[in-house]
Parts: structure tokens; sequence; C-alpha cells
């Protein structure tokens, strides 16, 4: 198993560590830290209940994930890695409340897992900012890795036929949108929500973070609005202009329009050049007449383009309300794991994209439809042109080079952690107890010679 996995082994592996005192069996010492049995146990256990594959004996596997674990964590006091707060206690809330969700209460969450919810929450606090540490060592030790072209191609020459990876069915496809007007009565409606919710705090009548998970439209709602510490560069520009300039955690700002829809906002903390806060957010509603004139009016915009009135890419520059394409012929890009591409998989394009241009030709144009707007969750209408589909095919460098690229990636970053953990079994005093040996490691140099 690859170590960039190491950091998702959870998710309750953690709550039964060392507790009420009662002498554990000690399995392995990585440096001055033991690992117990009963954390092994555990993560046995909870991998068995997710049905999660353990690549070999569980026994040698996760003793060997945990101990590396250790290697990570002593390395990150040595640099002094610092995970935020906030973003640990939202993932820790937001694991809570999956698990009451999947069973119906708090009780028979504590029922479940025989644990009390606070001491589960402690538990994971602890597991998650383990875990954000560890990923925080592995970016450092591989940020510089650059691939050039020559790199890319040399990879792709040591691989074999049966490495090279399936590339499934693609397309590539160009947009037009339009935004439906919203009656200003929609807008004054919800402006007057947030202003009751502002006064209600205000007045103390009501905490912020229970509105947010009341009524707030965004995700962040499930952690009361929270934000977490962030830059200026993280937020629109109309919502950071107000969030920085905010200096009283008691009281709410002003109604905030973006993007994205109508916000209030409440200062947390701020930190240097970062801020945390939490905010509401409420999206006036499309009525159902001015999205049918949205579907008449590109109807109608289809009907010029196929009688040569004008190109595609022309209608994008004039009247494509999307801003992410209009400026680019209409041609949509996907933006996945950190790379992006004009080609898409099908279950990378929107929901109701995927469903027209499934049943497109290439070089057809579709009728308008009704999609729900990705980054602003609000009802939009468009039409697509499907400008070319790709067979699924085994990787080439000639179609499909970030791919390759990305795969070199990885692997050169796998090498180095690699090369890292070996060089850290030396350095580290490591024991394992007799009845924990007999293993077919990953890495030879646990049993020193």
């Amino acid at each position: 198993m690859k170590l960039r996995t190491l950091t998702s082994l959870l998710v309750l592996g953690a709550i039964t560590a060392v507790a009420n005192n009662i002498a554990e069996e000690i399995a392995w010492v990585v440096g001055d830290e033991p690992i117990y049995k009963s954390e092994i146990e555990e993560q046995y256990q909870q991998a068995q209940y997710e049905r999660r594959a353990i690549d070999g004996d569980p026994y040698c596997v996760i003793p060997e994930k945990i101990a590396i674990e250790k290697l990570f964590l002593h390395q990150a006091k040595i640099d002094t890695v610092e995970v935020q707060d906030a973003m640990v206690f939202q993932e820790a809330e937001s694991r809570i409340n999956y698990f009451i969700t999947n069973l119906g209460s708090k009780e028979k969450v504590e029922e479940y897992f025989k644990k009390p919810i606070p001491e589960m929450r402690e538990a994971f606090i602890e597991m998650i900012r383990n875990q954000y540490t560890i990923q925080d060592v592995q970016r450092g030790l591989t940020k510089n890795i650059k691939a050039t072209p020559s790199d890319v191609q040399k990879f792709y020459n040591t691989l074999s036929e049966d490495k090279k990876p399936y590339v499934p069915n693609q397309v590539e496809v160009q947009i037009i949108t339009l935004n439906p007007v919203i009656l200003q009565q929609e807008i004054d409606e919800v402006k007057s929500r947030l202003r009751d919710y502002a006064n209600r705090v205000n007045t103390g009548e009501s905490e912020f973070s229970t509105l947010a998970i009341l009524y707030s439209e965004d995700g962040s709602s499930m952690y009361g609005g929270e934000l977490g510490f962030k830059g200026k560069g993280e937020f629109v520009p109309e919502f950071a202009s107000v969030a920085f300039n905010l200096n009283d955690p008691k009281k709410v700002s002003k109604i905030v329009e973006t993007e994205y829809g109508y916000h209030i906002i409440q200062l947390i903390e701020k930190r240097g050049d970062r801020v945390n806060c939490r905010h509401i957010l409420l999206r006036p509603k499309v009525a159902e007449k001015d999205l049918t004139e949205s579907v008449t009016r590109l109807d109608s915009l289809r009907k010029d383009i196929l009688a040569k009135k004008f190109t595609f890419e022309e209608a994008t520059r004039y009247v494509s309300q999307d801003k992410d394409t209009k400026n680019n012929k209409g041609i949509m890009v996907n933006t996945k794991n950190g790379q992006s591409s004009i080609k898409f998989e099908m279950s990378d394009l929107p929901q109701e994209v995927s469903k027209v241009v499934d049943k497109l030709a290439v070089g057809e144009l579709s009728e308008p439809f009704i999609m729900i707007d990705p980054k602003r969750n609000r009802e939009i209408v468009a039409i697509v042109k499907l400008t070319d589909r790709i067979a699924g095919h085994k990787a080439n460098l000639a179609d499909d080079y970030q791919i390759l690229k990305s795969m070199y990636e990885e692997a050169k970053k796998e090498t180095i952690i690699e090369e890292w953990v070996k060089k850290k079994q030396k350095d580290t005093y490591i024991r394992i107890e007799d009845g924990w040996k007999n293993c077919e490691f990953k890495y030879d140099g646990w049993i020193k010679k």
C-alpha cells in the first residue's frame, strides 16, 4: 500500500487508545513512542467495519503504518509544524455529524461506539491533527519536484504496456450560459431575513452559529458558518473587504453581496494577515417565468447559430454570462488534482451537462437546458456544443501528457518519501516485541541487524 494513503487510515482507530490506567501490551516502540496492541486492534476492526482491504497480514501492515506515522510526527516536532485549530475542529465536527446523520441521533452514536460524544470528539481532534501534520511534512519533503517534458518522456518509456493507465472516454465541450433575472422582491426578502438574523445576534437573542446551522445555504453551515483562518486572496473581494475590516466579535457585519448570494459575517479571530469568521449565506431564488424567458432567448440564439448568422464562439463572447469561459470561446476547462485540461471524463462534468453531452454527436449543438451553477448553486440556463469525443485508450504522450506528468510526479514523491523513511529508520531507536517480528514488512530496516 502506498505511503500517501497513510493519513487516511482512520476513522475510529484512535478512539480507544490508552485509557483508565489499565496496563496494555506494547507491540512496538519507535523512538520513545510505544505502539499498543489496542491501537492495532482498533485500526483492524475499523478496516473490517469499512470493508477496507489490507494488503497483507494486518498485524504486520497496521503496526508498520503506525510506526511510519510516528516517524513523520517526530519530524514535525523538529520542524515545528503547526496545524490550524479551526481546520481540525471543523473536520472533527464533520465526522461526528456524519455518524449522527447515519445512526440517527447522538445517543445512538454513543451507544454504538460505547463512548460519549465529547470523548469521541477529542480522539478525532488528535487523530486529524496528526493526519494534517503528516501531510505537511510530506509536502515539505516533495515540494521541489518539477517535471520537465524530458522527465515525463523518460518515465513513459520505462512503463510496460500493462503499467500504462487506461484513459476512459473523454469529451471536449463549449458552453454558453444565461443567468435569469432575479426579481427585486425576492432579493428584498432575502435581505430582510438577513437583517433579522443580524439583529437577533446583536441583541443577544440568538447565537450566530445556531442561525448558520439552521438557515445558511453554504456548506459551512454544518460548522456553524465558520470558515477557518484564511487570507484575503482566499475570499472574493467583496467578502474579504468586509471580513478583514471587522473588529468586534460580538457584532454582525452589514449585508454583503457577492456572486454567490447575500451574506452576513461575524468575526471570530484575527491572526496576522489571516482571519477566521462565520457567515450566513442566502441565495435569492429564480422565478419560473424568468427561467422560461432565458430558455426562449437561448433557443432563439441556437437557431441563429445553426443558420450561420454568427458562430458559437462569437455568441459566447457577446451573450454568455459564464465568466470562466466567456473570453475563452466557451471552452470548458477541467481543473482536477491541481492540473487543468480541456478534456473531461463524463463524471467530471456537471451532472446536467453530462446528460446532454452524452446524446450529442461531435459538432452538434444542444437544445437549451436548465442546470445548477456548480460554483454559485443557483439555476441557470445553458446550451453546449460537443467539440470532440476521445475513445477510451491506453495513455500516450501525444494525448495524455498531463496524466503521465502527474504519474511521474507521484512516483517521484513516493521515491523521496521511501528514501526518507529508510534514513529515519537508521537514526531512530526501534524495538519490536516478540510475537510481532515474524512479518514481511514493506521496509526492511525495522529490525536492526
